[in-house]
C-alpha cells in the first residue's frame, strides 16, 4: 500500500506521505496478526508501529551520514 501513496502523492510531498502512509500499514498489520495469533492488539500495533518507525529513522539516518539521498 505505501507503494500506491508514490503514485498518489504530490512530488513535493513523497516522502512525508510515504512515510506516514508506511507507519499507519505497519500498525494496520501488526493489529491484524495480533487478532490472527489471538495476541494483545494494542500491545503488537504499538510494538510493530514503534520498530518499524524506528527502523526507517534508522536507515534514514545511516543514508544520511553516508552521503545517500532519502
Amino acid at each position: 500500500m505505501p507503494l500506491a501513496m508514490v503514485w498518489l502523492a504530490p512530488a513535493h510531498l513523497l516522502v512525508v506521505i510515504v512515510s506516514a502512509a508506511s507507519i499507519l500499514f505497519l500498525g494496520l498489520l501488526g493489529a491484524i496478526g495480533a487478532k490472527a495469533g489471538g495476541a494483545n492488539v494494542l500491545k503488537a500495533t504499538l510494538r510493530v508501529t514503534f520498530w518499524g518507525a524506528f527502523a526507517m529513522a534508522l536507515t534514514a539516518g545511516i543514508g544520511a551520514l553516508v552521503g545517500t539521498a532519502v
